[in-house]
């Protein structure tokens, strides 16, 4: 009964912290977008772009007034809106602190309104120059730059398929989230290029990218095109590097579930981040390239976005662990699987290191519920910490739960949104296991076990003296122990619930050295050993 009644309190308090996340952005759950339209013409004369988006939405009951995001002109950079149509007619609509307030003239539950505008992005549009002196255009609106150049609900709990209509000097190559189904050459040495994505898209992982790219076919998966997109400067080196990419692709198919884009294209470009898991168009930084095949480890991360972050999305910042946590892991088990569980050890060893360090300066939990800026949302603790909390989850299930349960998962918020809670409720239906209190302590509360320790060995038995000397929270956790002799290692398993304990290990013989956690399966640290 008081096991009970501890899950019970457990249970509330996790749904309790999971409801309270503390993103800002005004949700309008009465307001859905179907589907993007985006006409975009660039040219070389200025790095001004003019806008043409048409924006489907579909309302809960009836129309509603919404808002769509762009950041106004102020200065040299920002959007000038012309023109905002209600299907055809005059929408009734003002404009003020970046963002566009449309008040429905009809009833209709279904629309399309159009934004015609004009200006030059100060970010989320790359506007510059590749490192070979090439003019470039690339997204990159990882977390809300989208608004910068296309108006939209620039928030990832609303997600819709796309189309961009990319007009430019035919002299550019254009690859652009989706499929592409036409490129047509128009007069005065112009092209347009239309890609579209049927699948539902975060504004996050929306992208184009347009220069001179050298492209192939690299792989074909299941009927997916797998291709590269490099510099011509570099093509040979960029297709060789790139080329992983289908071997990834179908690892990550056949263990978790269904490819959800229309491509898997692969682009070296101009980004602020070193991979961008943009949906089905991978932006990887411009020396990715070097022709020896040191991006795998990237690569492989950020096609794990495809499935985990794009296409399951987290419905709240605070939670976005389910991104970054996942892809940090699903890098490491495709890493595993290709070379053997000693490189799962090295990279979760590696990754012990930093969020030992990461704590020291920023005593945090994963799910920080007092960031309110989307910006400040990535650290070591939703990369590298996230992808231990799942580690251990996969320790704790056992793997055909744990494998089954991300199955399920992936099944059940395919192209939806999710919150941790949602994760924690669909491993314990498969499992049959209560993790609530797992969950709350990995997630919700800072930190990690601090353990000072010794042994000795007495009678036949090792005598293992533990102590939690964080004083917070008493974490509980099982740890695995190595008993090593003459270079052989026996484990054993100990549960620990305590801030102080001792153990009794039986041994034969006095081993040589004890190891905590010889197989990288706990997330704790060292404060003192033998």
């Amino acid at each position: 009964m008081q096991k009970r009644f501890l899950t019970s309190i457990l249970a509330f308090a996790f749904i309790l912290l999971a409801a309270n996340a503390q993103d800002q952005y005004p949700k309008n759950e009465n307001v859905d977008v179907q589907h993007y339209v985006f006409g975009l013409s660039l040219n070389d004369a200025s790095n001004e772009i003019q806008g043409d988006t048409q924006v489907t939405v579909s309302f809960a009951e009836k129309a509603v007034p919404f808002a769509l995001d762009l950041v106004a002109k102020s200065g040299t950079f920002g959007m000038e809106v012309t023109q905002v149509l209600e299907d055809t007619i005059q929408a009734d609509y003002s404009y003020a602190q970046d963002k566009i307030n449309i008040v429905p003239k009809t009833e209709a539950k279904t629309q399309t309104f159009t934004v015609k505008y004009h200006g030059i992005p100060e970010r989320g549009l790359v506007i510059d120059t590749t490192k070979f002196g090439n003019r470039s255009f690339f997204g990159d609106n990882w977390p809300n730059l989208a608004r910068h150049w296309l108006p939209s609900v620039d928030h990832p709990y609303d997600k819709a398929s796309i189309e961009f209509q990319i007009t430019a000097p035919d002299h550019y190559d254009v690859v652009a989230t989706g499929e592409k189904i036409e490129e047509s050459n128009l007069e005065n040495g112009y092209k347009l290029t239309i890609y579209e994505e049927p699948a539902p898209v975060a504004t996050k992982v929306m992208t184009i990218g347009v220069t001179e790219f050298a492209s192939r076919l690299v792989d074909e998966v299941q009927g997916i095109p797998v291709t590269a997109w490099v510099y011509p400067q570099n093509r040979l080196e960029g297709f060789h590097d790139y080329t992983v990419a289908g071997k990834v692709l179908e690892y990550f198919i056949e263990s978790i579930g269904p490819y959800s884009y229309a491509k898997l294209a692969n682009m070296q470009a101009k980004t602020q981040w070193g991979g961008l898991e943009n949906a089905g168009t991978i932006a990887y930084f411009e020396n990715s390239v070097t022709g020896n095949n040191t991006v795998e480890p990237l690569i492989a991360h950020e096609i794990a976005h495809q499935w985990f972050g794009n296409s399951a999305t987290e419905k709240s910042w605070n939670h976005v662990w389910l991104s970054e946590g996942f892809a940090t892991y699903f890098c490491i088990l495709y890493l595993e699987n290709v070379y053997g569980d000693d490189r799962r050890k090295e990279e979760l060893a590696i990754d012990r290191r930093e969020i030992i360090a990461y704590y020291k300066t920023n005593p945090s939990p994963i799910v920080d519920l007092t960031i309110s800026d989307p910006m400040r949302v990535l650290s070591t603790n939703t990369y590298q910490k996230g992808g231990w909390v799942l580690n251990m989850l996969r320790h704790k299930l056992g793997d055909d739960d744990f494998w089954n349960g991300i199955r399920k998962y992936y099944a059940t918020y395919r192209n939806s949104n999710v919150l941790s809670e949602d994760f924690k409720n669909v491993m314990e239906e498969v499992s049959g296991e209560k993790l609530d209190a797992f969950f709350q302590q990995w997630l919700f509360t800072k930190g990690h076990p601090q353990l000072k320790w010794d042994w000795e060995y007495k009678k036949g038995k090792v005598m293992l003296h533990l102590e939690q000397v964080q004083t917070h929270h008493v974490f509980k956790f099982p740890l695995e122990i190595g008993l090593v002799k003459d270079g052989k290692i026996i484990i054993e398993t100990i549960q620990v619930n305590e801030q102080i304990e001792s153990f009794e290990l039986p041994s034969k013989v006095s081993p040589d050295s004890v190891v905590l956690d010889p197989n990288q399966w706990t997330l704790f640290e060292e404060i003192g050993q033998p």
